[in-house]
Order: structure tokens, then C-alpha cells, then sequence
């Protein structure tokens, strides 16, 4: 039986990348967004030649629709191999930790953090049950996606990077209570990788990496933090448990 994956934020950027190799490895995979489905319809079209993929429209900030994901894995497949923690959102105006607003601050926990952390019990729950039916061939992981914002203090985004930070430590809970359950649960940490997001600061990275802020000197791609999910989906690493993968050109080596 095909092995399927959920990646959460996968309409574009790093988790479209993620999706995508992960079809390419035999996986059927189920991607969300916000965007309703009609709007991506050239891009499921495109999907499905490369496997099997569907799609649902999904903002994990709302409790709702995080079990109508969870449920439509189930429904349409029968199991759940791998769900990626990918959705997140940047700050919507970048303003000094002196004038951050109590808005901001609290729609980046709402969904960087609170989504991840929810998204995480529900689909170990689902896991826990789906193993418990005695699925063929069935080895369960979670993989959570963070970034070097994690540990990395950008004053002018704040709340941008505690969500992140908060995403780190919802991978060490997670990793030390599914333990016995016999499901992994990895954090993969992206660095400057170049998708919409990093776009409208694009010139600002270019500079910092022409100037030896990363030791490989060029942008990262979705496709980088894509190999990294792959290694963390592929059973090499579940005795690391906890792990985190550093898909960052090198940024966490401390350099003198």
C-alpha cells in the first residue's frame, strides 16, 4: 500500500518543494492551503503527474479545519505515514519589539505555534490509532518545519521568531511523549531559502551571503529543505528522535 504524507502550507514556497519531492519518492500526498481548491487547479493538474496528489483547503489556526485535514488523510487513504508541520505565516508589518502590537504578536502564536503544536496532537492521536489497526508496513513519522529564527534574534520581528523558538520546543514535547508510542518526530530549520516570502528582502540576503553570513554562499532552495524531510521520512534517523536538521548553508556553525 502507497505510503501518504500531509504538508501543510504546501500551496507554494518551501512546502510546495517539500510535496514535491515527496511525490517524486512514491508518496501520495495530501496538500493545504488557504486558497480555496479552485484556485489551484493548474497546480494539482501539474502535481498529479508527478504521483498521487489531492487537495484541501485548510488555515490550522482553526481548530475545524484541523481535524477535516486529519479526517480527509483517513478518509481517503486509510493512513497517515507522514505529516509535515509546514504552515506558517511572517510578520505582517516588521516594527521594533519597543512597538510591536499585541495583534501581530498573537496572530504569529496563533498560527506559527498554536497551529503546529494542535496539528501535532491530532495527527499523533490519528497515528496512535492507525497503528493500533495493524496497517502493513506502517512506521509513522512528524516532521516540524522552524527556522533559524528558532535561536536567531531579529529585533525587528519579534513575535516572528518566539512562534519559531515555540515550534522547536513543541518538537522536543512531541518527540519525548511519542517515543514509546514508536513515532519519531523531527524538526527541520530552514535558513535563508529564496520563496515569496524572503522575496520582498531578497537584496538585504544577497548582500549578507555575498559577505560570508552563511559559509555555502548562495540562497537556499525549497528543494534543500525538501532533502532533509526526505532523510527524516526515510527510518535512517528515528533512533535520533528530536533531531533537528539544519537546512541552512552551514548559518548554525559558530565561526570566529
Amino acid at each position: 500500500m502507497k505510503k501518504t504524507a500531509i504538508v501543510t502550507g504546501s500551496r507554494r514556497g518551501i512546502g510546495l518543494g517539500i510535496a514535491k519531492e515527496l511525490l517524486k519518492n512514491g508518496y501520495a500526498v495530501l496538500l493545504c492551503a488557504t486558497a480555496e481548491k479552485e484556485a489551484v487547479t493548474d497546480l494539482m493538474e501539474e502535481l498529479n503527474r508527478l504521483g498521487e496528489a489531492d487537495y484541501i483547503r485548510c488555515d490550522i489556526s482553526v481548530p475545524e479545519d484541523r481535524r477535516k485535514l486529519i479526517a480527509a488523510a483517513d478518509e481517503k487513504w486509510g493512513r497517515l505515514d507522514v505529516l509535515v508541520n509546514n504552515a506558517g505565516v511572517a510578520c505582517a508589518v516588521r516594527l521594533d519589539v519597543l512597538e510591536t502590537t499585541e495583534e501581530s504578536f498573537e496572530r504569529l502564536m496563533r498560527i506559527n505555534l498554536e497551529g503546529t503544536f494542535f496539528m501535532c496532537q491530532l495527527g499523533a492521536n490519528k497515528m496512535i490509532e492507525m497503528k493500533k489497526r495493524g496497517l502493513a508496513d506502517y512506521t509513522p513519522r512528524i516532521i516540524n518545519i522552524s527556522s533559524i529564527s528558532a535561536y536567531t534574534s531579529s529585533v525587528s520581528r519579534g513575535e516572528y521568531c518566539i512562534s519559531k523558538a515555540g515550534i522547536s520546543m513543541t518538537t522536543q514535547l512531541f518527540a519525548d511523549r511519542l517515543a514509546e508510542e514508536g513515532i519519531p518526530v523531527f524538526e527541520v530549520r530552514p535558513g535563508i531559502i529564496l520563496t515569496d516570502m524572503t522575496a520582498v528582502v531578497k537584496d538585504k540576503y544577497e548582500k549578507l551571503i555575498s559577505e560570508g553570513i552563511t559559509p555555502i554562499r548562495r540562497f537556499g532552495q525549497p528543494e534543500d529543505v525538501a532533502k532533509c524531510v526526505l532523510a527524516a521520512c526515510s527510518g535512517m534517523l528515528d533512533f535520533g528522535t528530536g533531531t533537528v536538521l539544519n537546512a541552512d548553508g552551514g548559518f548554525h556553525i559558530q565561526r570566529l
